[in-house]
């Protein structure tokens, strides 16, 4: 049995219940029952029953209000009904001379009450009072404002008013408000689509309120004009308008919307509330961000506000769910509001990375891909074990940062009997496991590159394998590739091989461990000054061959507990400058001028890697001091870098004949393409990848290295820029004056944090140093600014 509750009173329809269309209806409207407060009545609706023959039951009759409802629900889904078709609009309408004559031709008059669009969102009540020129009137609205209005601005004229005091318009607004019922137009369209008929706003008054006296009339007038479902204008004259009831179909579709839009109204209220609950929660006691994902309709919400605070709308519908969301909650329709929001509510760490959100960076390696990484571990054979040096007598210094994880490349070196020397670059060899086109392999070509960001490393192979099998390993026998070179007395390259091999790394330094060795000048540790000797020798040959000093001040940060709000930021500035940076950057640097000439003699198709610009005249910055004033100034001159994968190019800036990127292949796509090469060739087998093959791979390399630096500088900026909005505002910072930009406007190096920013000087010049403080600092906004100190 169903039941259906309307206007207070019930229905109840078991299934043996005859169909609702075997009854036929009309109003008999000389009857009526007192209507609420208004002081009139609404007709009651009396049915003649009909004679019905349906299994046990007999004829029937119903109240009023169940019957009509029920005969709602049967117009809704009873297709067998009968239509009202598009001839119905036009019984209608009739002839415009029978419309036009139904509609009173009304002026404005001093005191009568009128209703006028104050603006898009706002209808108000207001008794005229004179005109104003010759079409405008003065009205004195519900608010007891005095305003001017035209014509055009009035929506209705509530007849039968004169000398009606403004002061009683609100007490008017709230009779009428209080006695709405937007049932009362479903029963009127009932009877008015049964017999096809239109209706003015003062004959509906009649019909469902049994008079048309102005409270009546305004009443009928304001559901009309609120009205989306039942009625439509058929005619307007002025104020007034004459309405038909809209088509059976029509309204059954227009129900059905409406049912659609209070069932998102619903689900949005409850999103807010939501939101509103969680941003009142402790910060450690806010939902987990797994949590909003877990219902669809919630999902839906979030993952709209998300896209919407990163401009990454797939669609129209986030943009406008995401929009109606923060207009709710108060809030401006903007990306940064949706990204404070979703931090408030715990949904987005305080320090967030858009960028990572918006470049849309894969983090997590796939589960099928760490299972064949395992599996290529424990199962993998050397293919080149027979063909391996052994290299484990030669002393192997490998140098990093502190944190790297990934070690891709170590250092020997050795005094010949003749005086010159040699050195011998290892570079860990991953294609000991991999084949080109493997799962592993593809999934490293989708990364490009390993990820280092303040808060995190985003390795390019699965992390077992790229630290337990491709990585070099402190005491441990591992394979690498093995670049030897003999030096000349002025730093060229006399001899080079390159060979597979298996080394036994001994030391693994940082950059200060490494500095403190060379410093001690230990004897059991020449062969580390033999190897700073050796990156001497090279910068000077290279020099001289036209390499361009670029050295300056990098940077590194790293966050601890980054999702915390205020996480620990250690930050390091490095010159590089530095011996030992210098030592490792040459022996790079001479690996890759080596496998670009290895390559070439052996006609290897190669990621050859180039710089056009080899003719910087470097005189013309000789005025400026050495260091990260005059390389600030170089670097602004140079071109960008170009590709061959047939032949070396020439790297003006490294001042080398060639060059190719070789010395890390665990964390840069573009080397392993190399190995791959280089190994096939060693092994006596073709290259796998032809030189159109490998440029339409560096294509993508390329464009998506560019995503991945753009990601990194920005994160870098971020967190330097926290770090200085956490420092005491008395702190001075010293500032290096790198270039004018505008007037006393100056590019300026902070030396102590290592970034670069603008600010205004008053007497110093480029290569100067002078104090700075920081003013303003908003990592959000990318924003810095600094003041000198005078």
């Amino acid at each position: 049995m169903a039941v259906r509750a309307v206007n207070s009173c019930s229905i109840f329809r078991s299934a043996s219940s005859p169909p609702l269309s075997t009854f036929r209806f009309h109003f008999r409207t000389s009857f009526f029952r007192p209507y609420s407060k208004l002081g009139f009545s609404l007709p009651i609706f009396q049915f003649e029953k009909q004679l019905l023959h349906h299994g046990d039951c007999g004829a029937r009759s119903c109240s009023v209000h169940s019957l009509v409802d029920s005969v709602i629900e049967e117009l809704r889904t009873s297709r067998t009904r009968k239509r009202i078709r598009a001839t119905s609009r036009v019984e209608l309408l009739k002839t415009g001379d029978v419309l036009e004559d139904r509609l009173a031709k009304r002026t404005l008059q001093k005191g009568l009450l009128l209703e006028f669009k104050k603006d898009s969102d706002r209808v108000l009540l207001a008794v005229a009072q004179k005109p104003d020129g010759k079409k405008n009137w003065m009205v004195s609205d519900q608010n007891g404002v005095i305003s001017s209005i035209k014509p055009q601005q009035v929506t209705y004229i509530v007849p039968g008013v004169e000398n009606f005091d403004f002061e009683e318009i609100a007490d008017f607004i709230r009779k009428a408000q209080n006695n709405l019922d937007p049932a009362l137009l479903e029963f009127a369209w009932v009877e008015l689509i049964e017999k096809n008929k239109s209706v003015t706003t003062e004959e509906l008054a009649e019909m469902i309120f049994g008079s048309s006296e102005p409270l009546e009339s305004y009443c009928a007038h304001l559901l009309l004009s609120k009205d989306e479902i039942y009625f439509t204008v058929l005619e307007t004259k002025g104020s007034s308008s004459i309405y038909g009831p809209r088509p059976t179909v029509q309204v059954e579709e227009l129900l059905r919307r409406k049912q659609i839009k209070e069932a998102a109204e619903k689900e949005l209220q409850e999103f807010l509330q939501l939101l509103k609950s969680a941003k009142a929660m402790p910060l450690n006691a806010r939902p987990l961000k797994a949590s909003w994902l877990a219902e669809d309709k919630t999902r839906h919400k979030i993952e709209s506000l998300e896209k919407y605070a990163i401009d990454d709308c797939k669609n129209d519908e986030q943009k406008k769910t995401a929009g109606l969301i923060l207009k709710a909650m108060g809030l401006m329709k903007t990306a940064s509001s949706a990204v404070n929001l979703l931090i408030d509510i715990g949904y987005f760490p305080v320090h967030v990375n858009l960028d990572m959100l918006k470049l849309n960076i894969v983090t997590d390696h796939s589960k099928e891909v760490i299972a064949a990484a395992e599996s290529l571990l424990s199962e993998s054979p050397d293919p080149d074990e027979v063909n391996r040096k052994d290299l484990t007598h030669l002393k192997v210094y490998a140098i990093d940062v502190d944190e790297a994880d990934e070690l891709d490349d170590a250092l020997s070196a050795a005094r010949l009997q003749d005086g010159r020397i040699q050195v011998w670059i290892h570079v860990a060899d991953p294609t000991r496991f991999l084949h080109p086109g493997s799962l592993v392999d593809k999934a490293a070509m989708k990364r490009i590159t390993s990820v280092f960001l303040p808060t995190a490393t985003h390795p390019m192979f699965p992390e077992k394998l790229a630290m337990e099998g491709m990585s070099l390993r402190q005491g441990e026998i591992c394979h690498a590739v093995t670049v030897s070179v003999v030096l000349n007395s002025d730093g060229s390259i006399a001899e080079h091989t390159v060979d597979n091999s298996i080394i036994k790394p001994t030391y693994m330094l940082t950059h200060d461990s490494a500095s403190e060795l060379l410093h001690l000048d230990l004897a059991e540790e020449a062969d580390l000054k033999i190897l700073s000797e050796a990156a001497t020798l090279r910068l000077q040959w290279r020099c001289q061959q036209g390499a361009v000093d670029t050295g300056t001040l990098e940077t590194r940060v790293k966050v601890a507990s980054p999702d915390d709000p205020e996480p620990v930021i250690n930050l390091y500035v490095e010159n590089q400058g530095d011996p030992t940076m210098r030592l490792v950057s040459e022996m790079m640097i001479l690996c890759g001028e080596v496998i670009a000439t290895y390559g070439s003699r052996n006609n290897i198709p190669l990621p050859y890697r180039g710089q056009p610009q080899s003719n910087i005249d470097v005189s013309a910055f000789a005025h400026l001091p050495e260091g990260p004033v005059r390389s600030a100034s170089i670097v602004r001159t140079m071109r960008a870098a170009e590709m061959d994968f047939r032949n070396p190019i020439r790297h003006g800036v490294l001042g080398l004949p060639g060059y190719v990127q070789f010395t890390s292949p665990i964390r840069r796509y573009i080397d392993l393409l190399a190995h791959y090469q280089i190994k096939a060739f060693l092994r006596g087998d073709s290259p796998p990848f032809s030189a159109g093959q490998l440029e339409g791979i560096a294509s993508i390399v390329n464009m998506h290295t560019r995503v991945v630096r753009k990601l990194c500088s920005s994160s870098l900026r971020y967190w330097i820029i926290e770090y200085l909005r956490r420092q005491p505002k008395e702190r001075k910072y010293r500032a290096l004056v790198l270039r004018f930009i505008k007037d006393r406007n100056a590019a300026l190096l902070l030396v102590e944090v290592g970034f670069q920013c603008s600010a205004w000087v008053s007497t110093a010049q480029v290569g100067d140093e002078v104090e700075v403080r920081v003013e303003e600092a908003h990592p959000r906004d990318d924003v810095l600014y600094v003041k000198e100190v005078v």
